[in-house]
């Protein structure tokens, strides 16, 4: 997602989860695949920072996108914590988040046992 609207229609209609590192935001749609944006104030670091951050986030999407429902959009937005904790606690307050909402499917993570 890019557009203004786009975002803004997410937040006012979706349904939220917070956790002290990132909020993540979702809605359904009827298309067959999912669409991802990506929230990072100039409030957290520098640009450096910043597009660490995002590139992380990124990352996260995509190694557990198999793993989400399809027909989404989802946006997550990074907090002020975010830069300052490890890849591996930005990813489970990710899953954390996902599953709270129910976005989540039953499917195993690659390498992952059932």
């Amino acid at each position: 997602m890019k557009k203004n609207h786009e975002f803004r229609r997410l937040y006012a209609k979706g349904k939220s989860v917070a956790t002290p590192v990132l909020v993540v935001y979702f809605r359904r749609t009827n298309r067959d695949y999912n669409q991802l944006g990506l929230t990072v104030s100039t409030k957290v670091g520098n640009a450096v920072c910043r597009n660490r951050v995002r590139r992380r986030l990124k990352e996260i999407y995509r190694l557990n996108e198999p793993r989400m429902q399809k027909g989404l959009d989802v946006v997550v937005v990074a907090r002020q914590k975010s830069p300052y904790v490890s890849y591996a606690e930005l990813e489970k307050a990710y899953l954390f988040a996902c599953s709270r909402l129910g976005i989540l499917s039953d499917a195993p993570k690659n390498g992952e046992n059932k």
